[in-house]
């Protein structure tokens, strides 16, 4: 590939390295240039273009991207269409992602200009969550460097995903008087939680005193419990910690005819775990910290034994590198449905760029017509970034490239939403499961379509979540009517991950028990412009 600044009389069919804007629109970076790009760029007083011109070997970055995207798809994930060089992988199930950082090393070292970034080997991730993308950095690339690069890939498996599988789970549980039965009550919620994901269910929980034959007894019982047609798991949580291999959980594991596999984890929180086997049963011995929603070693078992390993002393004495948890507050943490006293008032954004905008018709879309000389989804975003004090997580869908493209460059989280067209519902899911939301006290969840939205009126919507301790919704009202954005406290987010096809969150706001403080911002909080007619009379300018 030969990349120079060429007369506009030798562009025709070379590559444009930088997006120009002409009459009617503008010509994007990486357009293979027609006679017809040739004319309007004259028309606009353009007499030379930066280019790509390829050599016969070359591959377009988009076709490479998809070449070797192609070879890392499988079994739980979906590939997106490949834009400016990029294409991105997400799950469609909840499962278990594996990485094979030895290929995918191997994979970087073939060319700069080829790339593969992905999460951690056995990150939890949910169904739509990204897991990988691969991108070519420059216009083009060599095509032998792009064989070089998929032969690599054809040794193994370098990324993968491991499907939750449903389990039947005993929960047994030990007592002593210092013990609250709350406590307990909490463990067990917490747990079904945790097993939610995976579709598996508690089926049953025992109440044991803390010895090891009581212990050992009540695992016997759920052994012999009539088979659901689940594999069976068995979790054991003890009334005080495990300070021995010859303590309480382990020595039941051995008295109840199963062996144990490991006491102790290189895992903080997590180091007092208890993992053991009963045949084809696993049984764990969870460490405290497991009563808490944070998440630590348990979580990190858990996860291998529900994606259908079965993990053993070797594969746990290696979780110490990257083992200490409790001192990285960015770590996701499955989420927490009440507000916690005294945690600072983060406040996080929710921009919902996902929608069809069918009532656009041909005329274009809506998210990116101009106000301003700015897209529209860009300037809601940039707006709402100067006043946000948390992460902003911005959900697209349709036409997710271009939404993407005119987002490039702002401090934000993208989150593609795979299943857009079932309504606004998969999107607030959607963006709600993304880690960068994982501490906020609330989100205000701005829609993309609204132009009239000031800073001004942002930061009141702010300001008046502080003044009722993040203890309320805020909501934008006009002439009292409700109206958007709408900030809702972390205590909602249960209720709002629960929503299906094309709604908001006026259920969760009208039914949480939450009092309502309304703001009034006028006109703004109901302007939002679904037609090309109200595209224009709100002074914005269709590009197509």
């Amino acid at each position: 590939m030969i990349f120079s600044t060429v007369p506009l009389d030798r562009a025709e069919g070379a590559i444009l390295a930088h997006g120009v804007s002409v009459e009617g629109g503008r010509i994007a970076k990486g357009t293979i240039l027609s006679a017809g790009d040739v004319e309007r760029l004259a028309a606009a007083g353009v007499t030379e273009v930066a280019v790509a011109v390829l050599d016969p070997d070359d591959l377009t970055e988009d076709a490479a991207a998809e070449r070797l995207a192609s070879a890392l798809a499988g079994p739980g994930l979906r590939l997106s269409p490949a834009s400016t060089g990029r294409v991105n992988i997400h799950a469609t199930e909840n499962g278990l992602f594996r990485a094979d950082r030895t290929l995918v090393d191997r994979f970087n070292r073939v060319d700069p200009a080829i790339t593969l970034a992905c999460l951690n080997d056995r990150a939890d991730v949910p169904a739509g969550a990204m897991v990988a993308t691969v991108k070519i950095i420059p216009l083009a690339v060599p095509g032998a460097a792009v064989e070089r690069a998929g032969a690599v890939l054809a040794e193994g498996e370098a990324i993968a995903l491991k499907a939750y599988r449903s389990f039947a789970v005993t929960l047994i549980q030990t007592e002593l008087p210092v013990l609250k039965s709350s406590v307990l009550d909490k463990t067990a919620d917490l747990l079904r939680r945790r097993l939610r994901p995976s579709g598996s269910r508690l089926v049953s929980e025992h109440r044991v005193p803390h010895r090891a034959d009581a212990v050992a007894g009540a695992i016997e019982a759920a052994l012999r419990a009539p088979e659901t047609g689940l594999p069976r798991l068995v979790i054991l949580f003890g009334a005080s910690a495990v300070v021995d291999a010859g303590d309480v959980l382990p020595e039941a594991m051995r008295l109840s005819g199963g062996w144990v596999e490991q006491v102790g984890l290189p895992v903080d929180p997590g180091n007092l775990l208890v993992l053991g086997y009963h045949g084809a049963v696993p049984m764990i011995g969870a460490p405290g910290c497991a009563r808490s929603p944070k998440e630590n070693g348990f979580d990190w078992v858990l996860h291998r034994l529900l994606a259908g390993e079965r993990p053993v002393a070797d594969d746990l004495s290696a979780l110490g590198v990257g083992g200490l948890l409790m001192e990285i507050p960015t770590r996701p943490q499955p989420r927490e449905r009440l507000s916690r006293p005294n945690a600072p008032l983060v406040i996080g954004g929710l921009l919902l760029a996902a929608g069809r905008a069918s009532r656009m018709g041909e005329a274009g879309h809506k998210l990116l017509a101009e106000f301003d000389g700015m897209p529209l989804v860009r300037r809601v975003a940039s707006r709402a970034l100067s006043v946000l004090d948390g992460p902003l997580v911005a959900v697209t869908g349709h036409r997710s490239g271009e939404i993407r493209t005119a987002l490039d460059g702002l401090d934000l989280v993208l989150a593609d939403n795979p299943d857009h067209a079932s309504g606004m519902a998969s999107s607030i899911r959607t963006g709600l499961r993304q880690p960068a939301l994982a501490e906020v006290a609330c989100v205000m969840v701005l829609l993309a379509d609204m132009p009239g939205l000031t800073e001004e009126d942002l930061s009141r919507l702010c300001a008046a979540f502080r003044a009722a301790d993040g203890n309320a919704i805020v909501r934008a009202v006009s002439g009292g009517k409700r109206g958007n954005p709408v900030i809702l406290p972390r205590a909602t987010f249960d209720a709002l991950m629960r929503l299906e096809g094309d709604v908001g969150a006026r259920h969760v706001i009208e039914t949480c028990g939450l009092p309502i403080v309304d703001v009034e911002l006028g006109d703004a909080a109901q302007l939002d412009v679904d037609t090309p007619d109200a595209v224009t009379a709100a002074g914005g300018l269709l590009r197509g």
